[in-house]
């Protein structure tokens, strides 16, 4: 055995002990920042079956007494939770039932641009919103639809769809569709990455053939690049259904009101009022579990879906 191949083999085998170690070292900064930020913040849902007084402080999660499920019976005795529920799995579901087909339709618009620097040009314009606060984003969209000289009530009133300014954000019908949509405009070019990335990674011989077929363009889209990224599509469909009860705290936050109150607030917008301004970190705790609770068992059944229908899933 030559000396290149015996180093190559004793990399894989893991015997370079120093090789080894400065790969896995990359990933010390990475665990500890999951340790302390993911894994050490479990031991506080401890407090939701405590009666918890922050005056006694640290010591008090341990020196509390038990208080079994009532944190948990408080929170479904709440007239207002339904209306969370509500508000989360609408602003998501419709978001994502939107989001997804449009990103996997964009994602094949870039792949059919031929100009390599045009491509460039698109995906960097495309990319840039995401990179951008929602406390800077959000104001642009809460300026372009005030009621006060708005560029959106502006085009209205000129196509004559209006007679008057909308004051879309003291308006609480048209909360979920703002969100949804200025979600869609920030993260649209974001969203097609792994998309962009999978449709790159299609064999190029497939295309060859569909064009000795005749194929078009529409054609080798269908039955080539969609049935290619299918496994891409579903592990993002997965994801996607993981999350329904996480919203975009910062943007929900930045475009909520006392207005629009009634379908605005969501799940995670309510811990952070319970538990940060009115200090019930009990209770807050006790809706982190729920929402954890009800994400796992809906990857379970959103993968077991997958596995029948595509034989693809992630578990």
């Amino acid at each position: 055995m030559k000396k290149d191949e015996r180093t190559i083999q004793s990399y894989r085998l893991g015997y370079d002990k120093h090789t080894q170690f400065q790969l896995h070292s990359l990933m010390l900064p990475g665990t500890v920042l999951l340790i302390l930020f993911n894994i050490v913040p479990l031991f506080g849902l401890i407090l939701a079956f405590k009666n918890y007084d922050v005056t006694e402080g640290f010591k008090g999660v341990f020196t509390s007494p038990f208080y079994g499920l009532q944190n948990f019976k408080i929170i479904f005795g709440n007239h207002d939770f339904r209306r969370m529920l509500v508000n989360t799995l609408g602003i998501n579901l419709i978001g994502n039932l939107i989001t997804i087909p449009l990103a996997i339709f964009f994602a094949l618009l870039i792949n059919e641009i031929k100009s390599q620097k045009f491509k460039s040009f698109v995906q960097t314009v495309t990319y840039m919103p995401h990179f951008i606060s929602w406390v800077v984003f959000g104001g642009i969209i809460m300026t372009l639809l005030s009621g006060d000289g708005g560029f959106a009530n502006q085009i209205l009133m000129k196509l004559g769809i209006i007679d008057k300014p909308i004051v879309f954000m003291a308006d609480p019908k048209y909360f979920w569709w703002i969100a949804i949509f200025s979600n869609l405009l920030k993260e649209l070019g974001w969203s097609t990455i792994l998309y962009t990335a999978a449709i790159a990674g299609v064999d190029q011989e497939l295309y060859e053939a569909a064009d000795l077929d005749g194929a078009g363009r529409f054609r080798k889209m269908w039955y080539i690049t969609l049935p290619s990224i299918k496994a891409t599509i579903v592990i993002m469909v997965i994801f996607a259904v993981a999350g329904i009860m996480n919203n975009n705290f910062d943007q929900i936050y930045v475009f909520q009101n006392p207005f629009n109150l009634e379908r605005s607030e969501v799940i995670d917008t309510y811990i952070y009022k319970v538990g940060l301004t009115q200090l019930q970190f009990g209770m807050a705790a006790a809706v982190n579990i729920f929402k954890s609770v009800l994400a796992i068992g809906l990857l379970l059944l959103a993968n077991k879906l997958s596995k029948k229908l595509t034989d693809n899933g992630l578990l």
